[in-house]
């Protein structure tokens, strides 16, 4: 099921179907196609353009701080923030968007919870430990104290992080802050309160705002397109569980 869901946002991408435009006109010698679909390519790569799309995602929101915030039960950090490399002694994490966890231990050194939950997210394909050790380990060098942590069971998604918090917790409080990364807040807090809890979202990792229009962003970029796929992706996710529920 994991491989499904990753694969059906590739399936109906911006990419994958301007190409299957381009490889058309080729063997029907429709050249204007072949162009049209340059062309759209180039123009949904360009930053101005994508930075938009992602900011709609982001619903032009702002970036909270712990003052902004009512206590509860729990402070819930989503995983997605580390990635396993290899090394001589075996694989090892290294961080590529830590801002969920960061996002966290703010939290907690304002006083907003008493524990601090870790989900165990767990693709089948990392290397390394999973990543709530590698957060647990990181959270205690910063001065949360070991009892206040908690980590729930494997998931392989936010859906599956849910149900492991539900059981974690096990009537202990259903009033949680869940941390994650601003684009992904609306599909999480439809998820999270699905599965009966109370949520005050607390959005971090950020993609889009704070920088000026400059020259630079009309030019096509290969991560612009990037950020359209993942537009694409998100948006297919939100509209599934809106029907689910």
């Amino acid at each position: 099921m994991l491989y499904l869901h990753k694969l059906l946002p590739f399936l109906l991408s911006p990419f994958l179907l301007l190409c299957i435009l381009i490889v058309a006109g080729l063997i029907r010698k429709k050249y204007r196609l072949i162009w049209f679909s340059l062309i759209t390519m180039l123009f949904l790569s360009t930053p101005i353009v994508s930075n938009y799309l992602f900011s709609l995602l982001e619903n032009a929101g702002s970036r909270k701080q712990p003052a902004d915030m009512a206590p509860a039960d729990a402070i819930v950090v989503l995983s997605g923030m580390t990635h396993g490399v290899p090394s001589k002694s075996g694989p090892i994490s290294e961080w590529h968007d830590p801002d969920r966890f960061f996002g966290g231990i703010e939290l907690m050194k304002s006083g907003l919870a008493p524990k601090l939950v870790f989900t165990k997210g767990r693709l089948p394909w990392r290397l390394g430990p999973t990543e709530s050790f590698i957060l647990e380990q990181k959270a205690i060098e910063m001065g949360i104290r070991p009892n206040q942590i908690l980590t729930a069971e494997e998931a392989e998604n936010t859906e599956e992080e849910a149900e492991a918090l539900t059981r974690l917790l096990d009537g202990k409080g259903n009033h949680i802050i869940l941390v994650t990364s601003s684009y992904h807040i609306p599909r999480a807090v439809i998820i999270f309160e699905k599965a009966g809890f109370r949520v005050q979202p607390y959005p971090v990792d950020f993609k889009t705002g704070g920088n000026r229009i400059v020259p630079m962003d009309f030019v096509p970029r290969p991560d612009g397109l990037s950020m359209v796929e993942k537009c694409v992706r998100e948006t297919i996710g939100r509209i599934y569980y809106r029907l689910k529920s």
